[in-house]
């Protein structure tokens, strides 16, 4: 506020000589006067929702009357209009004293330069100078708006003036540019100056053009919803304000960006067609609309992806009670052409400024958590830094990694590769597989975590390269093993976002087919939690290698939620304890009891039971009492490449629990 009222003192300083100017002024100053009052009653709004980027047409009369008769009839006559265009937009006093000093301001520097002109004898020299008062009013005029919006919204000025600025440039250079020409009107008669009307008509017309051009392109044709250029418009909107509300320590006004999903989509799209299609996402988005708060914005980012930006929320539990609240509005089912369609999906929360201060952060981290609730089978999910496989460093090493999948230099295609690691019978003791597991030596960061690994590309494109990988080096070196005479079959796993796509099942079987490989030497192995975050599409690519002839086990079996019903529909030749639970059971009762339930349980279904994480004798036993088939771990070898593993096979001398000594010659030192 003292910056206002320092600015206001110096802008009423031309105003001291004005009343000895008063009797002197023509005619055509009086008209000009007036008509900058009338035009600015209705002032050219940009595109988008900001009146403080309004061009006010007094503009182009002001600047005239600054050339032909000086700096304080100039100021007089822009405070007048401003006075009339503040009271028609209900603007606050303070803000109408400041429209008036920065005007004062931009004249009053505008009026420094065209001093060098002699307007009464224009030539190409004068019109440069006239030329330079124009951009020196223009600079001073936003530059006085980006000092204020920095002091008040802590240097957010450019995200709110960017998208306005080529408007108001090209507007306000038309109006600035124009003032010479009336003035030269004016002086041959002050008849010719209401003509002036004519091309700021047009002027007008084109901002109005411009702006519903503009407004068209932020909205969705097809639900009539903002689109994602109309929804960064109005967090570019809404973000100042809260930024201003934090900064004087009101933390208890947030704004939240949630992204929901739609569940089976394609489904719908598929089996009933694009038509039918877009008739569900409008009557999706009217349901979104209706569920939401007054002042709340609902858009369509593309596809089936809704977003909606919540101002004014008080916690993240408010946020929550919003979603539940278009969970419940999308309960009910669609009725179209007679078909009820049951509208399902998954929704993303992420809050300002908590999980991030611009745009892009929050809606990459809604989608992070959206995406995070899909995993999970859940259908809210608030964003949880530790959910985010997208930091820097992973996105970095996602980057490394496709380069070094598509092919990259030799030496970096060679630092992917599989290590084995042998699946004993523990009853026998014979090998009857192997698990294929990957490794990655980064150049830099040398070998990289598996889990990590998985993590950074499982939410990517790039899982489908890793995959094509994976199946292409393991079915060779089955194949390879196969015609050495070694008869092995080998487990590899898979992740969600194979098993939603059909294609692994065609790859499958084109690799069989070219190198003559038995199916039953391939094993996948899915996790519960795959299982269950869309068993549909799961089962139906299951089913489809299952025809192939393609074995399929359960990995990191009591980790997760299957019921019942999913495994006994699921064709699963083997399910693989979850080694949490092997590597306890020696010492602690609750996981010895949790590992005999899933071996007893197996053994109900006829499948064959894999301990994972065997590092012991003590265990083994404990594992061959309880009855499980098949054990893999460091108590017979950690994995290993290819090469290793022959030669420790070679070694090998198996190891039965009905043989008391137990000798360290099988394992890996």
């Amino acid at each position: 506020m003292a910056v206002i009222t320092a600015a206001v003192l110096v802008s009423t300083l031309p105003l001291a000589r004005l009343p000895g100017q008063l009797p002197d002024l023509p005619a055509a100053f009086w008209v000009m006067a007036g008509l900058a009052t009338l035009v600015d009653a209705r002032p050219f709004t940009p595109p988008g929702r900001r009146q403080s980027s309004a061009v006010f047409p007094s503009t182009c009369f002001t600047f005239a009357i600054m050339l032909g008769w000086g700096l304080a009839p100039a100021v007089a006559v822009q405070a007048v209009a401003v006075v009339v265009s503040s009271w028609r937009m209900r603007h606050a006093w303070w803000r109408a004293a400041f429209n008036i000093a920065q005007y004062a301001l931009a004249l009053s520097a505008a009026y420094a330069v065209s001093r060098l002109a002699d307007l009464d004898r224009i030539g190409w020299f004068d019109v440069g100078v006239v030329a330079a008062a124009a951009a020196a009013w223009f600079l001073v005029k936003y530059g006085s708006v980006t000092v204020a919006v920095r002091l008040l919204f802590g240097g957010r000025w450019w995200v709110m003036f960017r998208q306005g600025l080529p408007f108001e440039l090209l507007s306000i250079g038309a109006l600035l540019l124009l003032s010479p020409v009336m003035l030269a009107a004016a002086q041959t008669s002050a008849a010719l100056i209401p003509l002036a009307l004519v091309p700021l008509y047009a002027v007008y017309r084109m901002a109005r053009l411009s702006a519903e051009q503009e407004e068209l392109s932020r909205l969705d044709p097809l639900t009539g919803l903002a689109n994602r250029k109309g929804l960064l418009g109005d967090v570019a909107d809404q973000l100042p304000a809260h930024a201003q509300r934090h900064a004087k320590g009101a933390a208890d006004r947030h704004l939240a960006l949630l992204v929901l999903d739609l569940d089976r989509f394609k489904h719908v799209n598929d089996a009933l067609g694009h038509a039918v299609g877009d008739r569900l996402l409008v009557e999706v988005g009217g349901r979104l609309t209706g569920a939401v708060r007054p002042g709340d914005v609902v858009a369509r980012l593309g596809g089936d992806e809704f977003a909606i930006l919540a101002p004014r929320l008080t916690s993240v539990g408010d946020a929550r009670d919003l979603a539940l609240r278009v969970v419940a509005a999308l309960a009910e089912p669609v009725a179209l052409d007679g078909l009820p369609l049951d509208v399902s999906g998954s929704m993303g929360i992420a809050v300002y400024p908590a999980h991030g201060e611009d745009f892009a952060t929050l809606l990459r981290h809604a989608d992070v958590a959206m995406y995070d609730a899909k995993h999970r089978g859940d259908t809210i999910t608030v964003y949880a830094p530790e959910s985010d496989h997208n930091s820097p460093e992973r996105l970095s090493l996602l980057a490394d990694l496709r380069r070094a999948l598509d092919g990259g230099s030799v030496s970096e295609y060679r630092q992917i590769n599989m290590y084995y690691q042998p699946q004993v019978a523990i009853e026998t003791g014979e090998v009857v597989g192997v698990e294929a597991l990957l490794r990655w030596k980064h150049p830099r960061h040398g070998m990289v975590d598996p889990e990590e690994l998985i993590k950074v590309a499982e939410q990517s494109a790039v899982m489908r390269l890793l995959t094509r990988r994976v199946v292409d080096d393991v079915v060779e070196q089955v194949a390879k093993w196969n015609a050495a005479g070694l008869n092995l079959r080998a487990a590899l796993n898979v992740s969600v976002r194979d098993l939603h796509d059909g294609e692994i099942a065609d790859q499958i079987a084109d690799r069989l087919a070219r190198y003559a490989l038995p199916a039953d030497r391939l094993q996948l192995e899915i996790t519960e939690g795959a299982l269950m975050a869309d068993p549909r599409r799961v089962l139906a690519t299951i089913a489809r290698l299952d025809k192939i002839g393609v074995a399929i086990a359960l990995d990191d079996f009591g980790t997760g939620y299957s019921s019942m019903q999913h495994l006994r529909r699921l064709p699963l030749a083997e399910v693989k304890v979850d080694r949490s639970f092997v590597l306890g059971m020696a010492t602690d009762a609750d996981d010895a009891a949790i590992v005999r339930s899933v071996i007893e349980l197996a053994g109900a279904l006829g499948l064959r039971v894999v301990a994972e994480g065997v590092e012991d004798e003590r265990t083994w036993r404990l594992l061959h009492a309880a009855g499980c088939h098949v054990a893999q771990g460091w108590f017979y070898a950690r994995p290993m490449p290819a090469d290793e593993l022959v030669t420790w096979l070679s070694r090998y001398r198996a190891v039965t629990p009905q043989r008391p000594e137990i000798g360290r010659h099988h394992r890996d030192s």
